[in-house]
């Protein structure tokens, strides 16, 4: 488990409400959580467990209702609309299941879009979008746009997206849903490979068993709590004991 002294991100008492009409919703109950740079992460749980709301809370990408979120030491909710949006865009990588490609654009014009976006040059814009693409095998793939592409070579690309701005923490929801399993075992192979040569930051949301076993340590959820946190180590420690 990580402590805060050595922590990238630190939610603490993290409280979420959905409210329509009459009706609230917790979403997430006072939870805690801290996450040291370097580790890859999966959330898991049940339908409904507040897997989804929690990777956007911690990132940003919705209001909370209690609490704080720290990311290298910077509360998100301190900050202004447009400064949180602004730390989001150099701090942060997204990789969702339905890879969020612009269809008009190619591959190497969809990856280098958010260096644009914070101003980097677009000559160096878009040697890191070409060198990213080799990172992630798609060095032949680079002209083409997504409908000429594979969904596994489309989240490929979604995946060099989220990682060439160097942001400090990734975030994944569901990146593998929309892939077969033999496509979805490349894809997670792929971001342990980042994760351990680059030392990349990852959490990813997943209700596969297999691509949560796959992850350095696995969060469990149930009713916007924490009910679970193992890491690689201890969860195969368990396994040698229950062995006959």
């Amino acid at each position: 488990m990580a402590s805060q002294e050595d922590a990238l991100l630190v939610a603490d008492g993290v409280r979420k409400v959905y409210r329509t009409g009459d009706l609230s919703v917790l979403a997430l109950d006072d939870l805690d959580l801290t996450v040291r740079a370097g580790e890859l992460v999966a959330v898991m749980g049940p339908s409904g467990s507040g897997k989804t709301t929690l990777l956007n809370c911690l990132s940003g990408l919705d209001e909370i209702d209690g609490g704080r979120v720290l990311v290298n030491g910077r509360d998100l909710f301190e900050m202004s609309d447009h400064d949180r949006t602004e730390h989001r865009a150099r701090s942060m990588g997204f990789v969702f299941q339905s890879y969020n490609l612009i269809p008009v654009f190619t591959a190497v014009e969809n990856v280098e879009l958010p260096l644009l976006l914070v101003g980097v040059p677009a000559d160096e814009a878009r040697e890191r979008s070409v060198d990213m693409l080799r990172r992630v095998g798609l060095a032949e793939r680079e002209r083409h746009r997504p409908s000429e592409m594979s969904g596994g070579e489309q989240q490929r690309v979604t995946v060099a997206r989220a990682l060439v701005a160097r942001p400090a923490i990734v975030w994944a929801d569901e990146p593998t849903g929309n892939l077969d399993s033999a496509m979805a075992a490349q894809i997670m192979d792929l971001l342990r490979e980042l994760n351990a040569e680059e030392r990349q930051t990852i959490v990813l949301v997943t209700h596969d068993p297999a691509i949560g076993a796959a992850a350095g340590r696995l969060i469990r959820m149930r009713d916007g709590r924490l009910v679970g946190d193992e890491t690689a180590v201890s969860r195969d420690t368990a396994a040698a004991a229950n062995r006959p």
